[in-house]
């Protein structure tokens, strides 16, 4: 069995997201949405192979922007393509400007009393990229796209990280061709991202 299909994901009731907040693509005021939906009786840890076919529940994920401002005050954004070796098979080959995944029991465990989303998103960042640069990091909104097979089973909660410098790499061989670009041109190649990515440069960074 492998690591994938063995590891238990945070989960919550696909029905209890449309109780407390249900919308399709990008959502900015989250915050009562998601501390309701982050509340251990709302949670629960599942398998994550039989997690990935069963829109009941959606997973937890979240989903990091770096983002860098230029001296000329030129908006750029670290995006890169995912490798076909990563977890999820659906998103190979396909650009990505989110880094993150999914928050497992291996995270619960390390907070006993603590925050597992919270610590579940630094294990995932420590992972896949070294930021060597100080930042700042805020929510800014989720994503649910329930018009995808990936995106009916699970749920983004988007995280925007402003970088003093644009000196993010990638730790995974999976991550290639990876760094910083000038938002206007990813957002004139949006057909090239995953739809997540595609949803959010629309939402945070397309100022028509």
């Amino acid at each position: 069995m492998s690591q994938v299909e063995d590891e238990h994901v945070l989960v919550v009731p696909t029905e209890l997201f449309r109780e407390v907040g249900y919308f399709q693509g990008f959502a900015d005021r989250v915050d009562g949405v998601l501390d309701t939906l982050l509340r251990a009786e709302n949670t629960s840890y599942r398998p994550r192979s039989a997690m990935e076919a069963d829109p009941s529940f959606k997973q937890l994920i979240p989903y990091v922007i770096f983002r860098y401002v230029d001296d000329d005050g030129r908006t750029h954004v670290f995006q890169y393509t995912r490798g076909t070796g990563q977890g999820e098979s659906r998103l190979h080959r396909k650009r990505s400007v989110g880094v993150g995944g999914h928050i497992s029991t291996v995270d619960a465990a390390a907070t006993a009393n603590g925050d597992p989303y919270r610590e579940g998103m630094r294990r995932e960042l420590e992972e896949e990229v070294a930021v060597e640069t100080p930042y700042t990091e805020r929510c800014v909104g989720m994503i649910n796209d329930d018009q995808t097979d990936v995106g009916r089973v699970h749920l983004g909660v988007v995280h925007l990280a402003d970088v003093e410098r644009p000196d993010v790499r990638p730790r995974e061989s999976e991550i290639i061709d990876a760094g910083f670009r000038p938002v206007e041109e990813l957002l004139a190649d949006l057909d090239g991202f995953e739809t997540w990515s595609s949803i959010c440069l629309e939402a945070l960074f397309d100022r028509k």
